[in-house]
């Protein structure tokens, strides 16, 4: 039997909204105590006019859905924004802003306030904001589809994989059990064995989706706790597709079994339909995108609407609407063209316009007031389940890689790391909500649970794991300390072609022979577009991902290099890495690949894709670094060199580099200028003898070299400096090397910090020297010595006590 009621008339007051409600629930329920047919409802709601002509007429704009919903926008984003800005100091990571946003408009917050509901969130607009966030959802699956690999599923050894089996199935099984204790206490839909499994399994999984995010904020993805979680939250989503599967046939079954057959059926044909057909559809765009190109915008739009037309055709045959998105991000194929352009063109307004709408649906359907209501022995039992799968996977994660040996710390924060929440698990709440397994109060503790286990978690992970910690060690690494008899290792990093034969010929210049070799690292770094998980360092003897056709070099610089791997071959040992990873992150692959090989100094392009990786370099490195400044576009052939040495340890290290080149009998001159103070002012002892020392065995070993000239240049301020080096520069220098900032005497460069743009990279007089007003085509390496990490706290005096120790083997002349 139908019941309708009276329509609600649009000239009705919209504060009554709430009264009409109470008023056609009670219509019903007494309707329904008269009839022994269950009633259906239709509620007539009034349709809000779009646009009105302005408050100056006496009209409400909160009145009108167009503001109204204008209204709801900029109040959803701004409150994220505002509760991120408070909490980040707390180390908190952006879900957790995002999630307290939404609830604080929500009926546990705000939403209690009768007059805030009615005028901001009332029925109507509240629907099209709940519409927009599972939009909202389905798009960020989408694009988080994209950026994953599921090669790495088939490429993880034997140690991930149990790991992630064992992380799984011991928290899915301790749950179940605590489940089955609180069998009889449970509601009827909750009692059920599929609910039962479907909230375990939930407990037990880690979604990478979920942790990349996150990771992404504490720049963990190119460290090695970073790559293993990711790693493993990979293994366990291919796990969790399958629990998914399982769970969705289950609950077809309590119902009837041919719907679970028809669901098996319909997962089978729509997997199968998106793997053939789409996928065929999406890599011939690939193919037929130019090299080097960016996919058409058309396509681009296409794919987009595909994200819909998926989750149509998966809520259509009876999958969750979530299965098409998802399923539709997993067969693009990865990287560029195709997933990078997406990334690059969509993921910016899903992130900041679109995904402050599904948290608001979330924070509306989170009501803490319901929660209280329902009692707590109601909800015990769904609390205990999932309180003990976060429990135990944490434990079984740390246990397991205890076991292979992995060192405390690590082992406890990659467990920490798969016990992170979000936002695919609020889409599973939100998902049992409709499947009835939960109601509101169920769904509030499971949000604020979840929320509380990433709230707990992340500044742990802060705490334990600190991505530089491995970098930084207490053995000499520096050019001053290698003996030149001794095989010398560089790490050269390239980011743009252009400057990769100046490079070679800088290497060229510092003269590599039999009796002095060199072993040489490329490190080519690729920003990471489109993918999630960072490529993992590849070498082989062909330059690896060189030759791959994303990641090609251009025909001359890859001859350039075979050219200079051929022609010294008997005393160069070579060899090639590329790293494809974010930006944040790229000084994680250039030091762990230093810190690896034992380099002595790494070679890095000035601004390289911005100042900021430099400059975490030369805070972290585990060596000395050389940042190369290429001030012509073709490449330097170094014939004229000069030296400035200002003193400090940056300057003894790049009077060492120059040391080597003063062998080279193909450079023509080495000119070292060595300023000093007048009266030895504001002038450390230490470090002066220090310096003393390492010019003094500079000059005995090169006493009869005619090439080498040494000048010494006494000044009272900055200006004078400035002055100085202007007026040496009278002849052209092809290179000119100079100490970065450490242990220069403040008076030579007095007056001079105001003036310099890229100090923190450079330091004064490499900024100086860089600039296209001083004058030179030359091009500058600026060096910075090796801190070691027991440097940080070891005063100068500690220092010169090992002044023995730091002077380099004499050279047999």
């Amino acid at each position: 039997m139908v019941r309708a009621f009276s329509v609600f008339n649009n000239s009705f007051n919209t504060s009554g909204i709430a009264r009409f409600h109470a008023a056609v629930v009670d219509h019903a329920t007494t309707a329904s105590k008269q009839s022994t047919i269950p009633p259906t409802l239709e509620i007539c709601l009034p349709l809000r006019p779009a646009h009105h002509f302005g408050s100056f007429i006496g009209r409400n704009p909160l009145s009108y859905s167009s503001s109204l919903f204008l209204l709801e926008i900029v109040l959803v984003i701004i409150i994220s924004r505002i509760v991120r800005f408070l909490l980040k100091p707390l180390k908190q990571p952006r879900i957790i802003s995002d999630v307290i946003g939404g609830i604080f408009i929500g009926p546990s917050i705000l939403g209690r306030s009768k007059k805030f509901t009615d005028h901001v969130f009332p029925v109507n607009p509240s629907f099209v904001i709940r519409n927009v966030g599972v939009l909202g959802f389905c798009l960020f699956l989408f694009i988080s589809s994209v950026k994953l690999d599921l090669t790495i599923v088939k490429n993880s050894g034997k140690k991930q994989l149990y790991a992630a089996i064992i992380s799984v199935v011991v928290p899915a099984i301790a749950s179940t059990s605590v489940g089955l204790i609180f069998h009889s206490s449970m509601d009827k839909e909750l009692a059920k064995f599929s609910s039962i499994g479907g909230v375990c399994t939930a407990a037990a999984l880690t979604e990478f989706h979920v942790i990349y995010p996150i990771l992404q904020e504490l720049n963990l993805l190119s460290s090695e706790v970073g790559r293993i979680a990711l790693q493993l939250a990979i293994i366990t989503d291919a796990i969790g597709l399958n629990a998914i599967i399982a769970f969705e046939a289950a609950k077809q079954a309590d119902h009837h079994i041919k719907g679970a057959l028809w669901y098996i059926v319909s997962t089978i044909v729509f997997g199968a339909f998106a793997v053939t057909v789409i996928r065929g559809a999406l890599i011939s765009i690939v193919r037929n995108t130019p090299e080097g190109q960016p996919v058409d915008q058309n396509y681009i739009i296409a794919i987009l609407l595909g994200v819909f037309v998926m989750a149509f055709f998966a809520d259509m045959f009876g999958l969750a609407i979530a299965t098409g998105p998802l399923v539709f991000g997993l067969i693009v194929p990865d990287g560029p063209p195709l997933g990078s352009t997406l990334v690059e063109r969509s993921e910016t307004i899903i992130k900041e316009i679109i995904m402050p709408f599904s948290f608001a649906f979330v924070g509306l359907t989170t009501d803490v007031y319901a929660m209280k209501a329902a009692g707590w022995s109601s909800l015990l039992p769904l609390f205990a389940m999932s309180f003990t799968g976060y429990i135990t996977k944490i434990a079984a994660t740390c246990s397991v890689y205890l076991f292979f040996r992995t060192p405390l710390r690590d082992s406890l924060t990659i467990s920490l790391i798969m016990n992170l929440r979000g936002q695919v698990d609020y889409i599973l709440f939100m998902h049992w909500i409709d499947k009835k397994i939960i109601q509101v109060p169920g769904f509030t503790l499971m949000v604020l649970l979840a929320t509380t286990s990433t709230a707990i978690c992340t500044p742990l992970i802060n705490v334990l794991y600190d991505p530089t910690r491995p970098y930084m060690v207490n053995k000499r690494r520096t050019i001053q300390h290698t003996p030149v008899t001794t095989q010398l290792c560089f790490t050269l990093c390239i980011y743009d072609e252009d400057n990769v034969g100046s490079l070679i010929n800088l290497m060229d210049a510092t003269y590599p022979s039999p009796g002095s070799p060199f072993r040489v690292y490329i490190l080519r770094l690729i920003e990471l577009f489109g993918r999630a998980v960072p490529l993992e360092l590849f070498k082989n003897a062909s330059f690896p991902l060189f030759s791959n056709c994303r990641y090609q070099l251009n025909e001359t610089t890859h001859a350039a290099i075979n050219l200079y791997k051929e022609a010294r071959s008997e005393y160069v040992e070579l060899h090639a890495f590329t790293a494809v990873t974010p930006k944040r992150t790229m000084y994680q692959d250039v030091c762990e690949i230093a810190l690896m090989n034992k380099a002595a100094i790494i070679i890095l392009p000035f601004n390289i894709g911005g100042t900021d990786i430099n400059s975490k370099v030369l805070a972290n490195a585990p060596c000395s670094v050389g940042i190369f400044v290429e001030k012509t576009q073709n490449p330097i052939i170094v014939s004229n060199v000069m030296v400035l040495f200002l003193g400090g340890a940056d300057s003894r290290e790049a009077l060492a580099y120059a040391d080597r080149i003063a062998i080279n009998p193909e450079v023509q001159s080495l000119t070292v200028v060595r300023f000093l103070s007048q009266n030895q002012e504001t002038e450390d002892k230490v470090e002066k003898k220090l310096d003393d020392g390492v010019v003094t065995s500079f000059w005995v070993r090169n006493e009869a070299n005619e090439r080498v000239i040494y000048r010494e240049v006494v000044v009272n301020n900055g200006q004078e400096t400035l002055a100085a080096i202007q007026a040496m520069n009278d002849r052209e220098f092809d290179l000119w090397i100079v100490g970065r900032k450490e242990g220069i005497n403040p008076i030579l460069i007095e007056g001079l910090t105001n003036w310099s743009e890229n100090t923190k990279e450079l330091g004064v007089i490499g900024d100086m020297l860089a600039t296209n007003d001083f004058g030179s085509n030359g091009s500058v390496l600026v060096i910075h010595q090796q801190v070691m990490r027991s440097q940080m706290t070891s005063s100068p005096q500690t220092l010169y006590t090992k002044f023995c120790n730091m002077i380099p083997q004499t050279r047999n002349r």
